[in-house]
């Protein structure tokens, strides 16, 4: 008897709606300064990311960070980070895609592994928040998976199947997080991960958002 739902794309934030691999680099190299790391360039970073971000450093130096260094350079990161977000802005045609699948009758939220005080008044700043039916950021400590959180965000939204929801993201952990669910995922290749990485996925992989909706759109009929 269940009612019939139609199809739900749930956004991430950073690197996805939110364009700001620049500030992420900054921050990155910042932190990795303070350890006496040499910097990485946009390519290394996107060839070397990966969730969780202790791994991430596990990579770069050989070995995982002590919990005091972790807890270091996570507060480097956020304070250059909170910087230079101020710079960034959305990814072009944020605001058409996202209005014009709001105006086709059909649903759209965001999650993000951004802490959830800040991502609501950004998200409400570029005065998008209307297109979504929910918006929820991270609550608990950083450096984790995104499938937990999945979970919960499609368990809150009422009238949205997983099977019609395919989740736009531009790291892997985003098609991870789908999985986890029984949703589907297209990852964008605008953000943290090379395509190289994105592609080892199994998942479709576009160079734009617009493909991105087009894909979510087939995925999801």
């Amino acid at each position: 008897m269940g009612t019939k739902t139609g199809a739900h794309i749930v956004w991430d934030w950073n690197g996805t709606l939110f364009h700001d691999i620049d500030a992420i680099i900054g921050a990155t190299n910042a932190a990795f300064a303070e350890l006496g790391l040499e910097p990485l360039t946009l390519e290394k970073y996107r060839e070397l990311y990966c969730v969780p971000v202790p791994k991430f450093y596990e990579r770069l130096m050989g070995r995982l960070p002590t919990e005091a260094e972790w807890e270091l350079m996570d507060g480097i990161f956020h304070r250059y980070y909170a910087e230079h977000r101020v710079r960034c802005g959305l990814t072009a045609g944020v605001e058409e895609l996202l209005a014009g699948w709001r105006s086709s009758g059909r649903s759209q939220s965001i999650l993000s592994m951004y802490v959830h005080e800040e991502l609501v008044p950004l998200v409400r700043g570029f005065g998008i928040e209307p297109h979504f039916i929910r918006v929820d950021g991270r609550t608990g400590p950083s450096g984790g998976s995104k499938a937990e959180h999945m979970v919960r965000h499609l368990g809150s939204l009422s009238g949205v199947a997983p099977e019609r929801t395919v989740v736009i993201g531009d790291a892997a952990d985003d098609a991870v997080a789908a999985l986890h669910v029984g949703a589907r995922a297209v990852l964008y290749t605008g953000g943290s991960h090379s395509r190289a990485s994105l592609e080892a996925v199994g998942v479709p992989v576009v160079d734009t958002l617009e493909e991105a909706v087009d894909e979510a759109q087939r995925l999801a009929a």
